[in-house]
């Protein structure tokens, strides 16, 4: 299983501090939305997270290339 883990870390780029906040905030906005009823339409939250997580991406590609 903690290879699975790492796998996973991989994938992810490394959050600044901004932007564990955001991500955060819209998993508890989801997590409201999911209380709410089970057919309630989320897909806007996580096109939102998958920004964050790209926008992490790219800064963390273009960091790569400068060392």
């Amino acid at each position: 299983m903690a290879s699975k883990n790492n796998e996973n870390d991989q994938k992810t780029p490394p959050l600044t501090a901004g932007e564990k906040v955001q991500v955060g905030w819209y998993v508890a906005r989801m997590c409201k939305r999911g209380i709410a009823g089970e057919g309630v339409y989320q897909g806007d939250l996580e096109a939102k997270v998958d920004r964050v997580i790209d926008r992490a991406r790219e800064r963390a590609e273009k960091n790569a290339k400068r060392k």
